[in-house]
């Protein structure tokens, strides 16, 4: 690991959302970063009520608040409006993001479009889980200019179609406001693209960790790995680790 590197990892869970629902501590999160060199680490929790997520999020950073950096999840409630919740962690509590899944929340205009409005007016980037959905993100890219939003793993984790993925990167060209987190991307040569194409100020490191493959430290390592073996020049290596996310963080 090269001392120069500062490494802020912009994708990481408290709360998975596998079947399980997997936890990881804050100190299990920091053993890791510890173990593989990463500075910071954005972190987050989902499949869980927007509340619970604002609690969980606090109660990390509050133990290490030099290295954790939170993220609200936005998810609707049945009972009470949510808009109040994620406007008062990013407005009183110092959260710097929010996170949206599809795999839990419709990224219909009626129900995300207050959240990413929201977003705009706070200054607080979006990083969204599409699943995919092209056609959702292009909409929200033209409609909310003023929000900055990081499309999750190139599109869509571990993907495998090269033209979804060109897709999004040609979004991110087109649209100041889009950024590409490039965790779980199986196609090492399209992070190349995407950095030539939508340019090196807008390609996010993540490892949407932690993960048991084969041990947390493993998997965090290998995404390291994965940036290091691209063979980039300096300043476009540092930016995708750390300074990218930094900036759109105001860090």
């Amino acid at each position: 690991m090269s001392e120069e590197d500062y490494i802020i990892d912009s994708h990481v869970h408290l709360k998975h959302g596998d079947a399980e629902g997997t936890e990881y501590s804050p100190e299990a999160i920091v053993k890791i970063m510890d173990e593989v060199g990463i500075d910071r680490s954005v972190v987050f929790a989902m499949s869980t009520s927007t509340r619970r997520s604002i609690e969980m999020a606090k109660e990390a950073v509050d133990k290490y608040p030099d290295r954790l950096i939170p993220y609200v999840y936005a998810l609707p409630n049945y009972e009470r409006p949510v808009l109040d919740e994620i406007g008062h962690a990013l407005t009183e509590f110092d959260f710097r993001g929010i996170k949206i899944h599809i795999g839990e929340c419709t990224l219909a205009e009626y129900v995300v479009d207050p959240v990413i409005g929201l977003a705009g007016e706070l200054g607080a980037p979006c990083l969204i889980d599409c699943g995919g959905d092209y056609n959702a993100i292009a909409r929200m890219a033209d409609s909310f200019p003023k929000t900055n939003i990081i499309v999750a793993h190139l599109g869509r984790y571990l993907c495998e179609d090269a033209i979804l993925i060109d897709r999004f990167i040609d979004l991110a060209s087109a649209h100041p406001n889009i950024y590409l987190d490039i965790s779980g991307v199986v196609i090492p040569g399209k992070i190349i693209e995407a950095l030539k194409r939508a340019g090196p100020k807008r390609v996010l490191f993540g490892t949407d960790g932690p993960h048991e493959a084969p041990d947390a430290v493993a998997y965090a390592r290998a995404e390291i790995g994965k940036i290091r073996k691209l063979g980039l020049g300096e300043g476009d290596r540092r930016a995708i680790l750390g300074e990218n996310i930094a900036n759109l963080l105001k860090l």
